[in-house]
């Protein structure tokens, strides 16, 4: 897995909580939530509001809170092993409000016995909510797992007007 080199970061306000941002020259490499599980160490980037990437993510989040059903066009620049990229490129075509199982995302990638190395791909997603692994539910329909807590995965579900179960 590459290990990012961080240009800039920035913080930003969120109806869930701060988020923190960064991206490298190439695009956004990290939204995490402050308390979020399999966050890494702070990142070692300037604050930069004004970073191309940065100021489009900014924007792009800004605008999802008030309308959730648009799609994030900010290029993207996540630090994962090739399965892991593989699931993350799944994952940005469920559309908002729309639901899916870890075997479905599974059977995308083209590794249907695989759901539970989809969870743990899933679970290292770098790039909440832009890459929307909130969108992703268990067999039954039952919310498991999101790095940024139950809570927020439900309120993401919820503002995009996902039927839940």
């Amino acid at each position: 897995m590459n290990i990012p080199r961080y240009e800039a970061q920035l913080r930003t306000a969120s109806p869930l909580g701060p988020l923190t941002l960064a991206a490298t020259r190439h695009g956004l490499a990290l939204v995490w939530f402050d308390d979020q599980t399999h966050r890494s160490a702070a990142v070692d980037a300037p604050v930069d509001e004004t970073h191309p990437h940065l100021a489009l993510a900014a924007r792009e989040l800004a605008a999802y809170w008030q309308a959730p059903l648009q799609r994030f066009t900010v290029p993207l620049d996540p630090p994962g092993t090739p399965f892991q990229q593989a699931v993350w490129q799944v994952l940005r075509g469920i559309a908002p409000g729309r639901l899916i199982s870890y075997g479905d995302v599974a059977s995308a990638v083209g590794r249907p016995a695989a759901a539970r190395a989809v969870g743990a791909a899933i679970g290292r997603n770098p790039l909440g909510i832009v890459v929307p692994c909130h969108r992703v539910v268990g067999a039954g329909g039952a919310l498991t797992g999101y790095a940024g807590g139950l809570h927020r995965k439900q309120a993401l579900l919820v503002l995009e007007g996902a039927r839940l179960a």
